[in-house]
């Protein structure tokens, strides 16, 4: 194993998928850079760099600079992976999804349905998400308990090193639609990850800690948080489960439930709008299936249902943090 970035990751994870398979190819906006320009080649990589370095590779064939459209970028992805092609689509902030959600929602998600089964859509769309840049309300939500809402769409949400490229190259190789939701303060966290290529399946969450005292629900970047939580708990006498969904369509029900019953006592730390989210969506399958196995109710740290603010103070205030999920944890402790 070597020491990689969240960033790195992807983009070995895109490498050798596409030295893998020549039908993999990647579009996006600026996911090369200087096309059409007598300035630098390959000079952006996407907004954040995650693309820099493959253009030398694969070339402007595979590596397709767009036009400012996300409408045009996911009709064309979309038709590429109905004839024969494993396109990447960069989303390139999931804030933009309202611009091409139809073409998400009520095409790609429904070929396979629509077409009785025949019809496979191997797309993956990477799109960047959350708070904490200070990027504003146009840039930092949380929206993926809007695709995770629509049948026919995967929603995938590593948040460590190691399961970005597992759950990537995952992604790829499905054949269906795929969104892999990347946290943007993630990108610069490091990890072991395995040089070689590896997949995680879909539909099986992770436990980074077991404990018999409480339990914490957690996905992307709020896991890490809970980490932390979960270790500063120990210290103080109180062993604390966690579990990292890593995908939340498929949802691993299974584990959910079996976390929730070994402690009875469970907080789950979600960074979307507090409204319909994932949190609610767990604490209803927890109190349908495990009610009789709780031993207090279920607490939720999220936002408050507001737009996410510009303002670094009022930001930091939005967004769940480790004293929040300390001060809940202790409340039912």
């Amino acid at each position: 194993m070597s020491l990689k970035t969240y960033r790195e990751a992807i983009n070995e994870a895109l490498l050798q998928e596409m030295q893998k398979d020549e039908n993999v190819v990647i579009i996006g906006e600026d996911v090369a850079g200087g096309a059409g320009t007598n300035g630098e080649q390959d000079a952006w990589g996407g907004v954040l760099g995650v693309t820099k370095g493959l253009l030398k590779h694969f070339g402007r064939e595979r590596i397709i600079d767009t036009p400012i459209t996300e409408t045009a970028i996911m009709g064309m992805a979309s038709g590429a992976a109905l004839t024969g092609l494993r396109p990447v689509a960069e989303l390139m902030f999931v804030d933009f999804m309202g611009v091409c959600f139809d073409q998400i929602l009520n095409q790609t998600a429904k070929f396979r349905y629509m077409f009785g089964g025949k019809a496979v859509t191997p797309l993956t769309i990477r799109t960047m998400y959350g708070g904490g840049l200070r990027a504003a309300s146009q840039h930092s939500q949380c929206l993926y308990p809007m695709f995770t809402h629509v049948p026919g769409i995967k929603v995938v949400l590593p948040s460590n090193p190691y399961d970005a490229k597992g759950l990537l190259i995952q992604s790829i190789r499905d054949n269906d639609p795929v969104i892999f939701m990347e946290h943007k303060n993630l990108y610069d966290t490091s990890g072991e990850v395995p040089d070689e290529s590896y997949s995680i399946p879909f539909g099986e969450a992770n436990f980074t800690r077991e404990g018999k005292d409480i339990t914490f629900i957690a996905m992307g970047q709020t896991v890490e948080i809970c980490n932390k939580v979960a270790d500063t708990l120990k210290k103080e006498g109180n062993s604390a489960t966690v579990l990292d969904l890593r995908t939340l369509s498929p949802l691993d029900e299974d584990s959910i439930l079996e976390a929730a019953e070994e402690t009875g006592k469970i907080v789950i730390v979600d960074e979307s709008y507090p409204r319909c989210n994932i949190a609610t969506d767990i604490s209803a399958l927890i109190c349908q299936k495990s009610f009789d196995s709780l031993k207090a109710g279920i607490k939720m740290v999220s936002p408050p249902h507001t737009p996410v603010p510009f303002s670094p103070p009022l930001e930091d205030l939005y967004l769940p943090s480790e004293e929040k999920v300390m001060s809940t944890a202790k409340e039912i402790l």
